[in-house]
């Protein structure tokens, strides 16, 4: 089951420099280039913040875990009480979102155990609840508010 996602409408501050394009990231607050990739993350990251009212300052864009021992980073991870709570790996909107793209998020959370993930490319959206360590799957995401 896909999730929708009404992502608000693009207020994004960008910039060009050398002919390149730069967007500024508000977690980040920092001017990030602009690939296909970054342009979801930062949608998602607007829809999260705008429309679900997730709170800024518990969202880490591009949080670097360790996996095996080996360096990976995670395009965005929620927070709620100091722990890492949703994660959400990010494709550019010409990758398929794949056996392989779900493995590449569930070997994240070998090392965060959160109870929610979500993959998209900006056009397709998945996401998946984990209880008992099963995984479910989402029709929306979750809800922050209230969230213990």
């Amino acid at each position: 089951m896909m999730l929708k996602i009404d992502f608000p409408a693009p207020s994004f501050n960008i910039k060009t420099t050398n002919e390149k394009d730069y967007i500024f990231d508000i977690v980040r607050k920092k001017w990030i280039l602009l690939t296909p990739e970054e342009w979801v993350r930062q949608n998602i990251v607007a829809y999260l913040i705008q429309t679900l009212k997730y709170p800024a300052a518990l969202l880490a864009i591009e949080k670097e875990i360790s996996v095996n021992g080996l360096k990976r980073r995670c395009d965005i991870v929620v927070y709620a009480n100091n722990s890492p709570w949703m994660i959400i790996e990010c494709k550019e909107p010409e990758v398929t979102l794949n056996e392989k793209v779900l493995t590449q998020i569930l070997h994240y959370n070998i090392t965060l155990d959160v109870p929610y993930l979500i993959i998209s490319n900006g056009n397709y959206s998945f996401g998946w609840s984990i209880e008992d360590g099963k995984p479910i799957t989402l029709a929306t995401f979750p809800s922050y508010v209230g969230v213990k």
